[in-house]
């Protein structure tokens, strides 16, 4: 019968002994057998079962699905499936992070700074969850699905216009203030109101008035959010706040 010692199969297969040593440990790929001095033998249904191996981890599966589908547990076809919709989810992730990486070079250039909403943007995956959670706990299950669907379903060009979005409004609503306009002043209410709807847009939902408050005080007392409006100019922050306060207290 044929037989390969350790150093032949990783030749072979081009991968690394101590690869070879972890698949047998895990129980995801044990020799055949061993000589007396402990060497691993493997013959060629191991081999096959390597092939195999190497294959499904190719397709970026992770190795304890691989071990459920050798081991019959788990359909492959299901499992593609799964790794296909994985797959998807980062490439989102992916567009976001571009779009974040680009409002960032822009900011740095010297371009206005980025509206705190978009900061996160394609963060890692654990990063992003903290933040909906917070989210969550701020403004409920309900309105934090409702934006993650909304913007699942943009465009990278759409995402990519957020930042402007955003900043396009935080630049008048500076313009007015420091031409002395008060929060409540007409002039600065009508940029408020385009301030509602664009967050209306990206929460999927019109916000209450407890909501839209609650997102002012969000843009004073949270460091992350304060410092990007302070950038705006000192004091622009609970600028903002007052304004937000003053829309909803008229019409929410």
């Amino acid at each position: 019968m044929d037989v390969w010692t350790t150093a032949e199969v990783a030749r072979l297969a081009g991968v690394s002994a101590r690869t070879l040593r972890h698949y047998d440990a895990i129980g995801l790929l044990e020799p055949a057998s061993h000589d007396r001095g402990g060497q691993r033998r493997y013959g060629r249904p191991e081999l096959l079962r390597l092939q195999q191996i190497l294959l499904l981890k190719r397709l970026g599966l992770r190795l304890d699905v691989v071990a459920e589908i050798l081991a019959g547990d788990l359909d492959t076809v299901a499992a593609l499936q799964r790794h296909a919709a994985e797959i998807d989810t980062e490439r989102s992730r992916l567009d976001r992070l571009a779009a974040t990486v680009e409002a960032t070079i822009r900011q740095l250039e010297g371009g206005q700074p980025m509206a705190p909403e978009t900061w996160f943007g394609g963060l890692d995956p654990a990063t992003e969850a903290h933040y909906r959670d917070e989210a969550r706990r701020r403004w409920g299950n309900a309105v934090v699905e409702r934006a993650w669907s909304v913007l699942q379903d943009l465009t990278p060009e759409e995402r990519r216009a957020i930042p402007e979005a955003f900043n396009d409004i935080n630049a008048r609503l500076a313009a007015l203030r420091a031409a002395g306009k008060a929060a409540d002043d007409q002039a600065v209410q009508e940029v408020v109101v385009d301030h509602y709807w664009l967050i209306a847009k990206h929460w999927g939902d019109e916000p209450t008035a407890e909501a839209y408050r609650g997102l002012g005080v969000l843009y004073t007392d949270e460091p992350r959010f304060k410092d990007t409006y302070e950038q705006v100019g000192e004091g622009f922050a609970a600028y903002m706040r007052e304004a937000m306060n003053a829309y909803a207290a008229a019409n929410l």
